[in-house]
């Protein structure tokens, strides 16, 4: 009997390490951070899940996810852009609701469909498409954007509303696009390999009756190695309810985030990428 209810949790343990939430990025899906090294503790909510964001069995970039604020902390990728139409099918993470469902992520219709989810169960643990309805100057701001990436699968892995939080409209197809369309490109002339750390500050507002919060502020940071010897930093920020992006150097970003924080010294990236 015992040796029966050992190999039970021995399955049951194999199972649960199956899962894309993970216990940490180091230890599943490091490719995605600078020196295999994800951003320090001080970012980390009351209530994380480290999510190995997996599409059609392969992983794409990494997001930690505040579940109670039911937005990304951050989503770090790398950047590698390329020609290609911007995907229209939203996805959820069904993961987050336990390690029976599916470790990749879905649409909302094939769970609800096929996996014999409620809605209400799937709300529980993340924002879902209702969320996002009917919002006045706010729309879907992705954190990791679909452009940064080269092919159908990866720009439709950014699809998951895991990495997506009420931006201001005009931000978002405004300053925010054009840090992303076209400051990149200019910064990352050089570049053998760019990673980005993109993230959300949260708020005092909420959306969806209170489900969803809308960030205070959005930030990215970007490591670029020009080759083993040398590399260079950049960050930005932006309230949320402003046409304006601030251009910073990491080490001031990181300053910001600490104040703003209020839990230590936050760290981006491994610290031979430069501060300055």
């Amino acid at each position: 009997m015992l040796l029966l209810l050992l190999l039970q949790v021995s399955a049951s343990c194999l199972w649960l390490g199956r899962s894309e939430v993970v216990t940490s990025f180091e230890s599943s899906c490091p490719q995605f951070f600078f020196r295999e090294t994800p951003p320090n503790e001080a970012l980390e909510p009351e209530s994380p899940a480290w999510i190995c964001q997996r599409y059609k069995n392969q992983y794409y970039f990494a997001t930690l996810y505040d579940r109670n604020r039911r937005i990304p902390v951050y989503s770090a990728y790398l950047y590698q852009p390329g020609p290609g139409t911007r995907p229209k099918t939203w996805l959820v993470e069904p993961q987050l609701m336990g390690p029976t469902y599916p470790k990749t992520m879905e649409r909302e219709w094939t769970l609800l469909n096929y996996f014999n989810v409620s809605l209400e169960e799937l709300s529980k643990s993340q924002a879902v498409l209702k969320d996002y309805k009917n919002l006045t100057g706010l729309n879907r701001g992705h954190l990791n954007p679909s452009g940064h990436h080269p092919d159908t699968s990866s720009r439709t892995a950014t699809f998951t509303l895991t990495n997506i939080v009420p931006q201001n409209e005009k931000l978002n197809g405004g300053a925010w696009n054009n840090y992303e369309q076209q400051t990149m490109i200019r910064r990352t002339q050089g570049c053998n390999t760019t990673y980005v750390v993109v993230g959300a500050v949260p708020g005092n507002n909420y959306i969806a009756k209170g489900r969803v919060n809308k960030p205070s502020y959005l930030w990215s940071s970007a490591c670029c190695e020009v080759d083993t010897n040398h590399r260079k930093a950049w960050a930005v920020i932006a309230e949320n309810d402003k046409n304006e992006v601030q251009l910073l150097t990491l080490g001031e970003l990181e300053d910001v985030l600490t104040q703003l924080y209020g839990r230590g010294q936050v760290s981006l990236f491994d610290n031979d990428c430069p501060r300055e």
